[in-house]
């Protein structure tokens, strides 16, 4: 069973910084890729910043040039490291640990989120 889990969220003000961390525990990590999505009230959930399988990084329009994903392989876990927040960031934050493409058993999972409210 593989589990995903969040941390970092809170209350910050417009302009702050906050880093969110995301742990992933299970043998399958090897054939997965991990990335970031949010999900603001009233609205349908979004990427924010993933790794493809090839390592390389993707992000959101809105959230270019100042969030950054990073990871460490050793402690399975990635972060979002998220600067010049800005009121409209406001939402759940979800990890999300995904089968690669060419993966014969399939899976996605899912963290429970942790909240982002950026705001003064």
């Amino acid at each position: 069973q593989v589990q995903v889990v969040e941390s970092g969220g809170g209350l910050v003000q417009p302009g702050g910084s906050l880093r969110l961390s995301c742990a992933a525990s299970g043998s399958i990590l090897s054939r997965a890729v991990m990335g970031w999505y949010r999900q603001a009230p009233g609205k349908q959930r979004e990427m924010v910043a993933t790794f493809s399988s090839t390592g390389t990084t993707n992000y959101g329009d809105s959230v270019k040039g100042r969030f950054t994903i990073s990871r460490d392989n050793a402690k399975n876990s990635i972060y979002l490291q998220m600067n010049s927040l800005k009121p409209e960031d406001t939402a759940v934050y979800y990890c999300n640990c995904r089968s690669v493409p060419w993966s014969t058993s399939p899976f996605d999972y899912w963290g429970q989120g942790t909240q982002v409210t950026v705001s003064s």
